[in-house]
This record gives C-alpha cells, sequence and structure tokens, in this order.
C-alpha cells in the first residue's frame, strides 16, 4: 500500500476558514470542559473532524489555538457592545435617558447571548476557566474586557451622574454583568424552579424585564447619592 502524501498547498479558502472556525469551537468546548492542559491535540481534531496538522497549521500549536479562543471570545462580546451603543467616542453626547437606554440593550444583548443562546455554554465555560487558571489568553481577554467595562461604566456615569471610575460605578457595573452570568451558571436550578422546560426568547424576555427593573432601581439610587 502507498503512503499517503499529504499536500503542503494551502487549502481554499472558503474550506480553511471553515477547519478553522471548527478548531475554535472544539477548543471553547474542550479547553472549557477539560482545561487547557488535558486537552490534548488529537482530541481537539477529532471533535473538529479535521486533521491533527491544521492546527499547527491555522494556529501554530494548542497555544495558538487557546489564543484564537480567546479572541473569538472578545470579538463576539465587542459585537454585543458595539449594538448596544458602547462607542466611546459616543457616550459623552448621551443624555442620562440615552445612557440608560444603551445599558438596558447592553444587558438585553448580554442576556441573548449568554443566556437564551445555546451556542454559548462553551464560551462561559472557557471563560471561566480562564478566569480560574489565568494564563496569557486571560491576559488577552482582559485586554479587551477591561475597556468593555470601562465603557459601561462610562454609560453609568452619564446614567447616574456618578463618577465613572469610582469604585461604586465599577462595582455596579459588574454586578449587572454578574446577574445576567447567573442564569448561566445557574441554569439547571432555574429551570427547576422557574419550571421550565428550556430558556428561549419567552423565558428570556422575562430575565430581561427583571433584570432591567433592576438596573432602573440601582440607578435610580446612584442619581439620589450622585455628588
Amino acid at each position: 500500500m502507498r503512503a499517503v502524501a499529504f499536500s503542503s498547498e494551502p487549502l481554499p479558502a472558503p474550506r480553511a476558514e471553515a477547519t478553522r472556525a471548527a478548531l475554535v469551537r472544539a477548543g471553547l468546548e474542550l479547553f472549557g470542559a477539560k482545561g487547557f492542559e488535558a486537552t490534548s491535540t488529537r482530541e481537539i481534531a477529532a471533535s473538529a473532524n479535521a486533521n491533527i496538522a491544521a492546527i499547527a497549521y491555522h494556529f501554530g500549536g494548542k497555544e495558538g489555538l487557546r489564543a484564537a479562543c480567546a479572541d473569538f471570545v472578545v470579538a463576539t462580546i465587542g459585537q454585543i457592545f458595539a449594538a448596544a451603543g458602547g462607542d466611546a467616542n459616543a457616550i459623552e453626547a448621551l443624555t442620562p435617558a440615552g445612557a440608560r437606554d444603551a445599558l438596558a440593550r447592553l444587558t438585553a444583548g448580554l442576556i441573548d447571548a449568554i443566556v437564551v443562546r445555546g451556542e454559548a455554554r462553551p464560551i462561559v465555560r472557557f471563560v471561566l476557566r480562564e478566569m480560574f487558571e489565568p494564563s496569557a489568553a486571560f491576559e488577552r481577554l482582559y485586554g479587551a474586557f477591561g475597556p468593555m467595562h470601562a465603557r459601561a461604566c462610562a454609560l453609568w456615569s452619564r446614567a447616574a451622574g456618578s463618577p465613572a471610575e469610582s469604585e461604586t460605578t465599577r462595582l455596579a457595573v459588574f454586578t449587572l454583568i454578574g446577574q445576567v452570568i447567573y442564569f448561566r451558571l445557574a441554569r439547571p436550578a432555574v429551570l427547576r424552579r422557574m419550571e421550565w422546560s428550556d430558556i428561549g426568547p419567552a423565558e428570556g424576555a422575562a430575565i430581561q424585564r427583571v433584570v432591567i427593573g433592576n438596573l432602573d432601581a440601582a440607578l435610580a439610587l446612584a442619581r439620589k447619592t450622585a455628588p
């Protein structure tokens, strides 16, 4: 039997991009579920239905794939911030009501992306794993999340009249984001306690009403105590 020779020619662009995307999805799933060290390149390639050499071809190795997974998460969250109107250059022009509406859109977008959509599960697990075991990938995540959090704080500042970088404002924004993430982390408990079979658009809308109501209550309190 003749040995199979692997071509060194680049893959056609659509096929190459599909392989790359499949490897990122597999990396998110396996790194999040098992951890980076416990995940082998063979497992990743098998999950992505790709040749093991494709990992080195596209990413330079497993660590490069980890970085690509982090970049994918950053891009996904960045789209949500952009849709909410979190452009740092435009925030100063917002009225307090406009800033509140942007925060509400951001909250709704996060709930839809993180809680309602099933594909968010590996993303959240990957991020949490990197939070618990900080690495170079965590630094990539924080390099983007830090400025995004700062923009959310700037929105809060415009809406509530409190300093954007005060301890209270930064904690308030973390609390808002934490409410959203809880519904993904505690999904089985939420489903059982709420007697829901799933969290779809209708359930997501119910969660949005409550969390955005909490946002409005927190902003009202912040306005009363603003300097």
